[in-house]
């Protein structure tokens, strides 16, 4: 195989080197370089979509050392997507950055860059090792990425975001070393044609390992009670940090479907299905528990959080079922819950900046936004809570039915439609002190003694407020094209979850012959 899937990882790392050692007191050119390399990224994630099309997983072998023994990259459809959705993100992000919160403080694009490998390299490795290594690079940038622009208040959020992301790396670094002592192999195939195997002896040490990874996933995913930390740090972060977190969570999210779904699924043996009584419920509980958070937000920056950490409950409903169809049902949902998330937080800068000293407290104003952010804030609240005609409808309708069979159809429904209610009012209420009230006359006066310093900020960078309508023109995509968006993430979805295919495809044929025993979905 050619080696085009390593080109994801390899250029937002040189494009990063390049405007570190040679651009770094140029900032208009970092732009050019760092937009260009992105469109040149979302091309190459395009046709790796492309290529993964055919459902035949593609290892990587980097050295051209043989699996398990060398470093494997692997694209199937599941990377493949989560690459493009990755790329054409990142492309809007970088645009949205160049409006001005570049400008902010130093190495914004070098920063952004590595944050892209980062994720890249989660979605594409086929090792545990090598997704904690990208996992740590993917949190280095994003630790510069949220204290980008400084302040106290994006200081110590940003020391909370680093103090349990450490956690989380210790805790993985122990279950990687538990697996390994009992495996003896990193690699997911090797994984998966070993674990339902292992000794009778070793099976507690093995689900203590796989039980501390899942507990790793769920922080990065911001399961409840794991999720403390995402409403004050993506608060503090700038509007498009913010929005390229949206990816973040995900990662968690696909971890949790990579590895559970592949080495720990219902071929695992005695092992099968490991997480899935913890997934379920703690989804449940999210979901009630972000949409408090989004009618008891003072913020519109709180709300958005709130409405992420509701969004992700809902996300991991669909994947807590670990079948094809609630699978299927997910992926669709994390395609539009990123999008339509990453839209919000946009939004959410604009009118801080259109709003002066109110900030994006949820409080009247003297003057009301303008029309144009009115109708923005309007299809996004659409769009994050679920409500037809676009897309975030038609995923929750997807998770419901995904969920008819099951034995805790009765809970999924009942929290995920009366959740919903909440944070439609929460969304309500929000646009009602944005939108529809104006603050008593005496306050326009304070205000316009501070007229200057507000009309500069007052002024809205046309790039941040494109990007919020391009992505909301993406949800309204996702609607119109559902019918074959949807077909594709359930073949998506069935390959995901076929683990025999995926060890055939990546480890060597004498190694595969050992895994007879692992079934297809």
């Amino acid at each position: 195989m050619n080696a085009l899937p390593v080109f994801p990882i390899v250029l937002p790392a040189l494009t990063a080197a390049f405007l570190v050692l040679v651009l770094r007191h140029r900032l208009g050119a970092q732009r050019i370089v760092s937009v260009g390399a992105t469109v040149l990224l979302l091309i190459v994630a395009i046709v790796l979509y492309g290529v993964a099309a055919d459902g035949a997983p593609r290892p990587y072998l980097l050295g051209d050392w043989p699996a398990p023994f060398g470093i494997v990259l692997v694209l199937d459809r599941l990377s493949a997507t989560m690459v493009l959705l990755t790329a054409a993100l990142g492309l809007v992000i970088a645009l949205a950055a160049c409006g001005g919160w570049d400008a902010r403080g130093r190495h914004f694009h070098p920063l952004f860059q590595f944050q892209l490998m980062g994720l890249m390299g989660a979605f594409l490795t086929g090792d545990v090792f090598n997704l904690f290594v990208f996992f740590e690079v993917m949190l280095i940038a994003s630790y510069g990425l949220m204290l980008h622009g400084g302040g106290e208040r994006r200081l110590k959020a940003g020391f909370q975001y680093v103090a349990i992301n450490l956690i989380g790396s210790t805790l993985f670094l122990f279950a990687v070393g538990l697996i390994y002592a009992v495996t003896g192999t990193l690699n997911m195939a090797d994984l998966a044609a070993k674990v339902p195997h292992v000794a009778a002896g070793d099976e507690a040490l093995l689900k203590t390992g796989a039980l501390l990874l899942f507990l790793v996933f769920a922080l990065k995913a911001a399961l409840v009670p794991l999720h403390w930390w995402l409403p004050r740090a993506y608060a503090a972060a700038p509007g498009p940090v913010a929005a390229l977190f949206m990816l973040m969570t995900k990662v968690g999210a696909y971890a949790i479907l990579r590895v559970f779904g592949l080495v720990f699924g219902e071929s695992a043996g005695p092992l099968a299905d490991v997480a899935a009584p913890w997934v379920l419920p703690a989804a449940l509980v999210t979901l009630a528990l972000g949409a408090a958070g989004v009618l008891a937000s003072r913020t519109l920056s709180g709300l958005a959080c709130f409405a992420v950490v509701w969004s992700m409950g809902l996300l991991l409903v669909a994947f807590g079922l670990f079948d094809a169809k609630g699978v299927g049902a997910g992926l669709y949902y994390l395609v539009h819950s990123t999008v339509a998330g990453a839209a919000l937080f946009l939004l959410v800068d604009v009118l801080r900046a259109a709003r002066g000293p109110a900030a994006d407290r949820l409080v009247p104003t003297p003057t009301l936004p303008s029309m144009l952010s009115a109708g923005l804030f309007f299809a996004v609240a659409i769009a994050v809570a679920g409500m037809p005609p676009l897309s975030g409808f038609l995923g929750k309708l997807l998770i419901l039915d995904a969920s008819r069979n099951v034995p805790a159809m009765a809970w999924i429904w009942t929290i995920v439609l009366a959740t919903s209610l909440v944070v439609i009012l929460g969304f309500a209420r929000a646009g009602s002190a944005l939108f529809w009230k104006t603050a008593p006359s005496e306050a326009a006066a304070a205000d316009d003694a501070a007229s200057g310093r507000e009309e500069k900020v007052r002024e809205r960078p046309l790039l941040p407020v494109a990007a919020c309508a391009t992505l909301v023109a993406g949800t309204a995509l996702l609607t119109v094209f559902a019918g074959p968006v949807t077909a594709a993430l359930d073949t998506t979805a069935r390959q995901a979850l076929d683990t025999a295919r995926y060890v055939e495809a990546v480890l060597p044929a004498a190694a595969a012959k050992k895994s007879v025993t692992l079934s297809r979905r």
